[in-house]
């Protein structure tokens, strides 16, 4: 007797794609996520044509190293600036989702606005989510091919100009116009302008849904962040099951059914395909496109709104009012992500606004401690780089203190430009017998002369030869 071959199991780390065809939605939440769309797109796309004081508002100057934000202007030793900024991020992210759920996915997240652009090109162009169905059935015609390739150039366009967009903030935006104009753009903006429009191409107008549910790492921790109180889509099963179609010749078994027809509209809206009614699951986004889908079918068959609707698994259990879900939201979790967010927020915003706009950094010459010179005089060579970070030209005094007699020789006045940072060489004298052998604490001091309320102090060690 044969031995029959043993059985391959293949197990699939990666599923198939399914193409999912979002059925365009009307109701408050797609007028709401409509208006994100508005306002992050007018802020990304108008933010690098508007001008301050003679320059681009906001400019990440990466060869110069220095960024403009409207007034203010850093340069690399503020990287801490940066580094709270992200803090603050993460807590903010902390909070809203504890609170509100993965609004952040479905209302301003990138993948999800272009997205519901580059949807809405597809359903302008290729019609409504039962023509697009049928248009991708149908073999390859004369209708298919320009429908899709006006589809494709319509996307392209728009990814090439976010590209554009884009690097528009590292390089003036009116320089890379004109490059553009005259073909002459640099081998960077050229790379980093198609990369970031393929990239744009290809998460908004092919991956899609992909992006959330395998590349995104939000939707693998959301649930760490989420409790009993958060607010999420939900489906009410109290009240929607058991589900089924009504019909008007079997009216005492439709009296027997939940609120849910099972029309499958809740399905056919949501940008992840997945189904509401299973429950939470990690692919939902929170953009609440099945809730106006279910309300407006709800008003069509004379039944309250709410079936699905942004809940918490505590007031789903214990059918809380909306005054009672008030109440709990306001728990320790929530309130210690707002204190903790209020600190930094107003620590990061204090000293960003109040810090002062001069800068310097004292470097010895390496080449020689201390020196002995005529008269019996010591001296010390330095650098200073002084740092003018405000948009305005200004006019320095320098000054040394710490060892009697200690001074500057030559002028000790300064001139620097608009943001502008510079090496100025100092030759610092103390006559003989004044101070220790070997190391002396001294202090260099920059005041502005024309505001002396700023200044700048500076450490320092001046050689004494023994």
């Amino acid at each position: 007797m044969e031995n029959a071959s043993p059985e391959i199991a293949v197990i699939k780390m990666y599923e198939a794609r399914k193409e999912i065809y979002p059925r365009e939605t009307q109701g408050r939440y797609a007028r709401l996520r409509w208006f994100f769309v508005w306002a992050t797109q007018l802020l990304f796309y108008g933010l690098p044509w508007l001008e301050w004081n003679g320059r681009q508002a906001v400019l990440f100057d990466l060869g110069a190293r220095k960024f403009y934000i409207f007034g203010i202007v850093l340069w690399p030793q503020d990287f801490i600036y940066l580094a709270a900024l992200l803090i603050i991020s993460a807590y903010s992210l902390f909070l809203f989702t504890a609170v509100f759920g993965r609004v952040w996915c479905g209302f301003t997240c990138p993948q999800t606005v272009y997205t519901e652009i580059f949807l809405w090109i597809e359903r302008k162009i290729e019609g409504n989510r039962s023509a697009r169905m049928r248009l991708d059935r149908q073999p390859m015609s004369v209708e298919k091919f320009t429908r899709k390739s006006a589809k494709h150039l319509a996307w392209g366009t728009l990814a090439l100009w976010t590209g554009f967009t884009f690097v528009g903030y590292f390089t003036p935006i009116h320089v890379l116009s004109e490059s553009v104009a005259t073909l002459s753009f640099g081998p960077w903006e050229w790379f980093w302008v198609i990369f970031y429009a393929f990239a744009t191409y290809g998460n908004a107008g092919w991956m899609r849904e992909q992006v959330c549910k395998y590349m995104c790492p939000y939707a693998r921790f959301q649930s760490a962040m989420f409790d009993k109180d958060s607010l999420i889509i939900t489906y009410d099963k109290e009240r929607g099951e058991p589900r089924g179609a009504r019909s008007k010749s079997n009216a005492a078994g439709s009296q027997a059914l939940g609120a849910c027809i099972d029309c499958s509209m809740c399905v056919q809206v949501c940008p992840t395909g997945i189904d509401i009614r299973n429950g939470l699951q990690y692919e939902c986004i929170g953009c609440a496109a099945c809730v106006d889908a279910c309300n407006s079918v709800m008003d069509k068959i004379g039944q309250p709104r709410g079936l699905v609707r942004y809940w918490t698994d505590h007031a789903m259990k214990y059918r809380w009012t909306s005054a009672q879900i008030l109440r709990h939201a306001f728990r320790p979790r929530v309130l210690i992500y707002s204190a903790v967010l209020v600190v930094i927020v107003s620590v990061f915003f204090g000293t960003l606004l109040g810090r002062t706009p001069l800068k310097m950094d004292v470097m010895r010459d390496r080449g020689s401690l201390g020196r002995e010179i005529e008269d019996g005089m010591i001296e010390n060579v330095y650098r200073l780089q002084i740092m003018n970070t405000d948009e305005a030209p200004h006019r320095y005094r320098l000054s040394v203190e710490g060892i009697e007699t200690i001074h500057l020789e030559g002028t000790d006045e300064v001139r620097l430009g608009s943001t502008e940072s510079r090496a100025v060489p100092v030759n610092v004298r103390t006559a003989e017998g004044k101070g220790e052998k070997g190391s002396n604490k001294i202090t260099f001091v920059i005041t502005d002369i024309d505001h002396p309320e700023t200044s700048v102090r500076e450490k320092a060690v001046f050689f004494i030869p023994r």
